[in-house]
């Protein structure tokens, strides 16, 4: 059996495993969600979920990663099949490499906005504001307008029509991508993690403390902390709000893609998955709760006022992102700075997340069809590259991938994992799996919760967007809707059928 790769250190690894986490949504998603589900009592069903699905979820997928690597597998295709010796293990195990593949090819096309606009934020390319602005929605409207032009999504045609800097800039992240990869695991993912993830902590830090002083006659960042934490204890009742709060703490984690599984699989036999873990969620919680929270929210509150801001928070994180806070920098001394670090700490959110999402792909390419890393690397990205044409110019190509791979897929796939792992091995074996080598014992209760509580959670989860969720989301009028579903449908039906029958037949098929 050839040798797989390691990771070289343990701050290496945390990192690592906290940039796979660490993405977009922990500074747009989170704050957006948590304003619009109750401000401060959004925390109390997001800390139970938390405690109750994504850690012990954690380290099932930690403890599943590591005990398929040591026998020579890193995707869940063959760890499920070595867990469940059944024929049906192995395909249900395909989609912890269709789905992370499918979010991958949207998610590196927003990177790449981020990207783009960090250089145009330092070159002076942004729009301005006028000596004498008002605030009002009329502000906005030259930064609404130059994010629709550079996305293309202003076109009412059957394609979107973004401008060729944005192309090229999503051209050069899929390079950025590529080219830490090609370097493998420790050399690759590792030393990147390890400069990246300081220097998006410091931003992040400088961020904060300088939104924290905004005031203005509109409103204050501590009025906008205010505004996101102080509970309304009358929505604590309401199921929307528990199902929102156990989503957001499975995004915020990465849970559902195969990424930890495979990052898991380079730990040696003994090497401790307990503390390690817990280590990379803190990280990745500090970045969410602490300036995820600090940033976005706070500066539209104190630029705003807060009831604008109340209802940019409605209409979802791109605007947050690219439009809302755009302005406010724009108001601020030396706004290309800030508004580069702010658009560039996304970009090192997005990067550390996207080469962690697409390496389940390139391993299997590895383990189990035995392609040399720049093989697997180079067929991985040829073909990530071709399908995220998809989203760059099919109309709302990214919210249907979004709302089928990155939100009801991973869920559905967590639920599966889960109960592959917990009710195919014996009590015994999974307790030493996951307690072996560990700095930490876990307590025995939560052995209990993994069992019971978490999959119960999941499939919760997983049946509320099939029977709540999925009604009103396939009501569509628009007949390019329609027209992206299908065209969606055939080509990545194609592509899922490729990698079942890629992995069937273990032949070179890709070759």
């Amino acid at each position: 059996m050839a040798s797989r790769e390691h990771w070289r250190t343990k701050t290496g690894l945390v990192l690592a495993m906290a940039g796979s986490a660490i993405g977009l949504g922990n500074f747009l998603r989170f704050p957006t969600q948590a304003a619009q589900h109750g401000g401060g009592i959004f925390m109390i069903p997001y800390m139970i979920s938390l405690i109750l699905i994504a850690i012990p979820l954690l380290w099932i997928e930690w403890a599943m990663g590591r005990y398929g690597g040591i026998r020579g597998h890193g995707t869940t295709p063959a760890i499920f099949n070595l867990i469940w010796k059944n024929p049906l293990s192995k395909y249900l195990g395909v989609f912890g490499l269709f789905v992370p593949f499918v979010v991958c090819s949207y998610y590196i096309y927003i990177e790449s906005w981020t990207l783009g606009y960090a250089i145009f934020s330092i070159l002076g390319g942004l729009p301005a504001l006028p000596s004498d602005f008002n605030i009002s929605n009329e502000v906005q409207k030259p930064f609404k307008d130059f994010f629709l032009h550079y996305t293309g999504f202003s076109s009412s045609g059957f394609l979107n029509k973004p401008v060729i800097w944005s192309y090229l800039v999503f051209v050069v992240t899929c390079a950025l991508n590529y080219f830490v990869l090609i370097k493998g695991v420790s050399k690759g993912i590792e030393r990147f993690c390890k400069f990246a993830m300081p220097l998006l902590f410091l931003m992040g830090i400088f961020l904060a403390v300088r939104i924290f002083f905004l005031q203005t006659n509109y409103g204050s960042a501590v009025e906008g902390l205010n505004f996101l934490w102080e509970p309304r204890w009358d929505k604590l009742t309401e199921p929307a709000i528990w199902l929102a709060a156990a989503g957001q703490v499975f995004f915020t984690l990465s849970l559902g893609f195969g990424a930890i599984i495979v990052y898991a699989s380079y730990l040696k036999r003994n090497d401790d998955i307990t503390l390690t873990s817990l280590t990379s969620a803190s990280l990745n919680e500090f970045a969410e709760v602490v300036l995820g929270a600090s940033i976005a929210i706070p500066a539209a509150v104190a630029f705003f006022g807060l009831s604008a801001a109340q209802e940019i928070a409605k209409t979802g994180s791109f605007t947050l992102a690219f439009i809302s806070l755009p302005v406010v920098f724009a108001s601020l001394p030396y706004s290309n700075i800030i508004s580069f670090i702010w658009f560039f700490l996304l970009f090192l959110a997005g990067i550390t997340s996207s080469i962690a999402i697409t390496q389940p792909i390139i391993a299997f390419l590895e383990d189990e069809l035995k392609f040399s890393k720049n093989k697997a690397v180079t067929l991985t990205f040829t073909t990530l590259f071709l399908v995220a044409h998809l989203p760059i110019f099919l109309p709302f190509a990214i919210d249907e991938m979004d709302f089928w791979a990155g939100t009801f897929l991973i869920v559905a796939f967590g639920f599966i994992q889960s109960l592959i792992f917990l009710w195919s091995l014996t009590p015994a074996t999974v307790w030493t799996e996951i307690n072996r080598g560990g700095s930490i014992k876990l307590p025995k209760i939560f052995f209990l919760i993994m069992k019971y509580i978490t999959p119960a959670f999941l499939g919760i989860l997983t049946f509320w967007w099939i029977f709540k969720e999925l009604p009103s989301y396939l009501q569509a009028d628009d007949p390019r809707v329609w027209i992206t579903r299908v065209v969606l449908f055939i080509l990545l039906s194609i592509k899922l059928y490729l990698i079942f029958f890629a992995y069937k037949k273990k032949k070179k098929i890709l070759r």
